[in-house]
């Protein structure tokens, strides 16, 4: 049965979805990041290296890395705005009372590529729709 958020949650609503929109953007576009990288790396057998001799920019054999190695950098950060995203969504699924299985599809964003895209417009117009249906006196 659908609930709908309480008056008092309105505003914490609002906030994390502006963060979640964003942190949704950014997760996404790290986790291309990271199917670029994997590629690179299992594909390849190479790393992305920041700022060794081979350059700005320079694919290099894991064993041979002496500068930053940007793709364990890239892992790192996707991990950490992943679990942004992950607690966004987790507020969100809270306070508006969705189903377990919305919040496991929500969180698919943050590990099948593209798909927190579509959850950063899709999302919002529901919450806003649930929102709008607090707010509006019957």
């Amino acid at each position: 049965m659908l609930q709908l958020p309480r008056s008092a949650d309105i505003p914490r609503i609002r906030k994390t979805l502006a963060v979640y929109k964003v942190s949704a953007i950014v997760t996404g576009s790290f986790l291309l990041l990271l199917c670029l990288m994997m590629v690179f790396r299992y594909g390849f057998g190479v790393d992305i290296e920041l700022g060794g001799p081979g350059g700005f920019l320079a694919l290099t054999p894991k064993d041979w890395i002496v500068a930053v190695n940007l793709s364990t950098v890239i892992l790192i950060v996707h991990g950490w705005l992943y679990v942004i995203y992950l607690a966004c969504d987790f507020v969100l699924w809270r306070l508006l009372g969705w189903t377990f299985g919305r919040f496991l599809l929500i969180a698919l964003g943050g590990i099948v590529p593209l798909l927190s895209f579509f959850y950063e417009r899709s999302v919002p117009r529901r919450v806003n729709a649930a929102l709008d249906a607090v707010e509006v006196p019957a």
